[in-house]
């Protein structure tokens, strides 16, 4: 037998590396504790914010949840929701001070309330002042107002961290927003910009910005955005986001695992930053969607 023909019946023989693997490999997992910490989340009443507000509260922390869906203030399943519209300072004031008197202080702020209404997808000749003051007014006026109050707090006590969540959107843009994109990108620059201020304070400041996650906002929209599927499939992991891995990410930063990471951006896309967009896309067969 020739020398070649061997080697080629050896190599038929050997098993594949990839055979031998066992399936499925472990994942790895991380457990929180946030016993004893009160965490601040505005827009608490679904989708990202409902995710971060439980996700707090299943680690053991004190979780206050703002939002004008809230029609009265009140306390179930270990989260007390205090209806605050974050456009209005008054709201804001009130409710940084009940918590601090009722709690004794404030370990984190999520700046999460926002809108993108349907009806703010149009191209900047078509944008309504109605509409642009008032998205203004929440994704960035409140985010402001409600940091200024908590920060007042944190200050004192000299601790204590800020996520703002931006959004993929801070990022890049698209046709048709010519509202929410830049309010969000003003997001995640105050991050920058209050994590540089207090950095010497014991505050850190960060912010988020998630790609598109399976949210009544999301799926409100997902008309102007293609639909469902190819919206999906604009993310090299094949799939919206869920609520509950962007409440992983805004844990792990605010936790003392994170304690050297200040003034930055922390991407939740599926991939979205990374992928051009003069890239092919992927075959839509593909696309796995909730």
């Amino acid at each position: 037998m020739k020398r070649d023909e061997v080697r080629v019946m050896a190599k038929k023989k050997r098993p594949s590396v990839q055979a031998t693997l066992p399936r499925p490999r472990p994942r790895g997992t991380i457990i929180y504790d946030n016993q004893g910490r009160v965490v601040v989340v505005s827009g608490g009443a679904s989708g990202i914010g409902s995710g971060i507000v439980t996700g707090f509260r299943d680690s053991g922390a004190a979780v206050v949840s703002l939002d004008v869906s809230h029609k009265k203030n009140r306390e179930s399943a270990g989260i007390l929701e205090l209806q605050c519209d974050v456009s209005k300072e008054e709201d804001c004031e009130r409710s940084v001070a009940s918590i601090a008197e009722r709690f004794g202080g404030i370990d984190v702020l999520v700046n999460n309330a926002a809108i993108q209404p349907p009806e703010s997808y149009v191209r900047p000749d078509e944008v309504q002042r109605e509409m642009w003051e008032r998205m203004v007014a929440v994704n960035l006026t409140g985010y402001m107002m409600l940091a200024k109050h908590v920060l007042r707090v944190m200050r004192q006590q000299g601790s204590g961290v800020i996520v703002n969540m931006a959004s993929g959107q801070a990022h890049r843009t698209a046709r048709d927003v010519p509202m929410y994109g830049p309010l969000k990108a003003a997001n995640r620059l105050q991050a920058m910009q209050w994590g540089v201020q207090y950095a010497r304070e014991g505050i850190r400041v960060v912010s988020v910005s998630p790609g598109a996650i399976d949210t009544p906002l999301v799926r409100a929209s997902l008309e102007q955005q293609g639909g469902a599927a190819n919206l999906a499939n604009r993310h090299p992991l094949g799939r919206l986001g869920k609520p509950e891995e962007v409440a992983h990410a805004v844990m792990w930063l605010s936790s003392a695992d994170a304690a050297f990471i200040t003034a930055t951006d922390l991407e939740v896309d599926g991939g979205l930053g990374g992928l051009g967009s003069f890239a092919d896309p992927y075959p839509i067969a593909t696309v796995k969607v909730p």
